[in-house]
């Protein structure tokens, strides 16, 4: 159980993460250094979190309290949600029924889903009309603070955003507290558009091989060094891959299976494993035994390491960003494949790119498996081929 000294202590990461209190009752630390209570329950064998208010505004002893209250209103066959929803009174804040709308929609949505929207809201949206009765807030007072955000060269956070204050509003609506969603008819062509992003690559094979042995001289964690190392192997995204967990890694069936809920397109996504990434991740499950992630942060056994670490060491590597980028793995592997003859759906799939033409609208997960496996394994010797003549 915690105490009021250790919340106290409890300090802000990269990522949004919670502390278990007992009970279902946990501490929620934003990236920003807000912190919520949450309430996790179970309703007609449902999992169900709530929220029961930020700290320090909501004591540990208030929270302990109002945990103690909903699962007394469990008891009786009552969701303490509906009984939130329906004591909001006649004119709640903004607050209020952002915390309303994101519990009645995060059992529909993945963890990492849930985390990113509770994060933008408390980073864009909270600041500015958090504590705004929910009626007050009228369309230019949101045109504004999306374009502030622009201000701020944020182009492909505005969109996100303004998805979620519409997602309140349309929720307060729907409960009667407003007419009219602020957001409903504020088009998005006033709003500047994210460039179209080309990450720099490398495609010539001299030069693949040449970025092979940089990689090879990365100074850093073994976790870190390991990540660089297979990279190239498995061109997965690069939040793909430092995220993986060995339990998706299946060693007997030489097969990685990338959860739905992690992966871009919401599919589960299959690597066959070549046996170069084969003998690197049995050497890492060695080492790693103690945490759920292959790629563990050394500062926190329970987190992976960032995208970020990966990108901050290719640049001490002296490999610039017009040079090269953590995305360029993708673009490197689908050019050179095409390039060596390999079928163009084949490649597509194991990009876990969106569905085109040529590949099936009925996604079947082994679709072409045996061929992929070929695929990867001839992908790693050519890789390596290339380490060597370099």
């Amino acid at each position: 159980m915690l105490n009021n000294t250790q919340i106290k202590n409890l300090k802000p990461k990269d990522k949004l993460y919670r502390i278990a209190d007992s009970n279902g009752l946990a501490i929620e630390v934003n990236p920003n250094g807000s912190k919520l209570w949450r309430y996790r329950y179970r309703f007609y064998n449902k999992a169900t979190m709530m929220t029961l208010g930020s700290y320090p505004k909501v004591s540990l002893l208030d929270a302990r309290q109002a945990r103690d209250n909903n699962k007394q209103l469990l008891k009786k066959g009552v969701n303490p949600q509906q009984t939130r929803a329906q004591s909001l009174g006649t004119n709640p804040t903004f607050k209020d029924m952002f915390n309303s709308w994101y519990n009645n929609k995060i059992d529909e949505w993945s963890e990492g889903y849930a985390e990113d929207t509770m994060q933008r809201a408390n980073n864009y949206l909270m600041p500015i009309i958090g504590n705004k009765p929910i009626g007050a807030i009228k369309t230019p007072v949101m045109r504004d603070l999306l374009l502030r955000i622009q201000d701020k060269g944020l182009l492909d956070m505005i969109l996100k955003v303004k998805g979620i204050a519409n997602g309140v509003f349309s929720f307060s609506v729907g409960m009667g507290f407003i007419d009219v969603n602020p957001v409903r008819d504020l088009p998005n062509d006033i709003f500047k558009k994210k460039p179209n992003k080309h990450y720099a690559t490398i495609t010539d094979p001299k030069e693949i091989g040449w970025l092979l042995n940089k990689l090879e001289q990365h100074k850093g964690s073994f976790e870190v060094h390991s990540a660089l190392l297979l990279a190239p192997y498995l061109f997965v995204r690069p939040g793909e891959l430092t995220g993986l967990l060995w339990s998706e890694v299946d060693f007997d069936a030489k097969l990685i299976r990338i959860s739905a809920k992690r992966m871009k397109m919401e599919r589960q996504h299959i690597v066959p494993m070549s046996k170069q990434v084969l003998k690197v991740l049995q050497n890492l499950r060695n080492v790693n035994s103690d945490s759920n992630y292959v790629f563990p942060s050394q500062s926190d056994r329970s987190a992976s390491i960032t995208t970020a670490a990966l990108l901050t060491s290719i640049r001490r590597l002296d490999i610039g960003k017009d040079k090269f980028t953590t995305h360029g793995f993708r673009h490197m592997a689908s050019t050179r494949l095409n390039e060596l003859g390999y079928r163009g759906d084949l490649i597509e799939l194991q990009l876990a790119h969106t569905q085109s033409n040529k590949v099936r609208a009925a996604y079947n997960h082994a679709e072409y498996l045996d061929e992929r496996r070929d695929m990867m394994q001839e992908w790693s010797d050519y890789l390596d081929k290339l380490i060597n003549t370099h």
